[in-house]
């Protein structure tokens, strides 16, 4: 016996399938997607050689504030304690997604991971350049305005457990091409944090100006007097040795 099909069960399937074709057609997915992203991480250190400065400050502990110098080739970080005093001379260091701790006194570094908790609700992998781009699984999920801005939203998978979050649904500037905003998900999928981005900085890249990261504001999704901001200034391009990403002289 032929099972008839309803006219409800029609739409549903052109519904689908016009779906899936518009997410095909569309010029910001798949390899365009890939590259809005990998533009957005060289406004997070994405770039040949930079040095700049971040000072963390979190509200539940408004007297004190951490201070690292950091330097980045492509993704790998040299990030050292400046302030406060105790702390100074601590250093961080990331290679191709492995994250290690050393201070002075240490025989040799620690090695952490980037989820780990550095003041506030600040994780180590939040002072690191990003790699969006290859570190998740990207799905365009279309787009919406952010402040009257408007941007693209993707959603990002982890592909391993070495980078900072499982998964980040994340804003990028149609216009500027910067991240805007994030949230950050659970692998359950719950959501524990958000963050505003900005990026009144800029640097040279190839002779074109751009814009690069000055500030992250993150949000606790529980306790709202928790929040942490990373104040980023002072990016300057600077060629870097090899040396300065071996974990092996971070003792030195």
């Amino acid at each position: 016996m032929t099972k008839k099909i309803s006219v409800r069960q029609i739409f549903f399937f052109l519904s689908v399938l016009v779906g899936a074709w518009l997410v095909y057609t569309d010029p910001a997915t798949a390899s365009a997607a890939q590259d809005i992203l990998r533009k957005a991480d060289q406004s997070r250190g994405n770039l040949a050689g930079i040095t700049w400065k971040v000072v963390l400050a979190n509200a539940e502990t408004r007297t004190e504030t951490m201070t690292f110098d950091v330097k980045a080739r492509g993704f790998d970080i040299l990030a050292e304690n400046l302030a406060p005093p105790r702390d100074r001379g601590n250093k961080v260091l990331m290679v191709n997604g492995n994250m290690w701790f050393h201070k002075p006194g240490l025989s040799k570094p620690v090695p952490i991971s980037q989820r780990q908790r550095l003041m506030g609700n600040a994780a180590f992998g939040d002072i690191a350049a990003t790699n969006y781009a290859d570190d998740y699984e990207a799905t365009l999920l279309g787009e919406e305005s952010v402040k009257g801005e408007v941007s693209y939203i993707f959603d990002l998978k982890a592909k391993d457990n070495r980078v900072a979050y499982d998964r980040i649904k994340y804003w990028i500037s149609k216009e500027r091409v910067v991240g805007v905003k994030a949230e950050y998900f659970t692998v359950s999928g719950k959501r524990f944090k958000s963050a505003a981005m900005e990026s009144a900085n800029t640097v040279r890249i190839d002779g074109d100006v751009r814009l690069f990261i000055s500030k992250i504001t993150t949000y606790d999704e529980l306790l709202s007097s928790n929040v942490t901001t990373l104040d980023l200034t002072r990016p300057t391009f600077r060629k870097l040795a090899s040396y300065i990403f071996d974990v092996n002289l971070l003792v030195k």
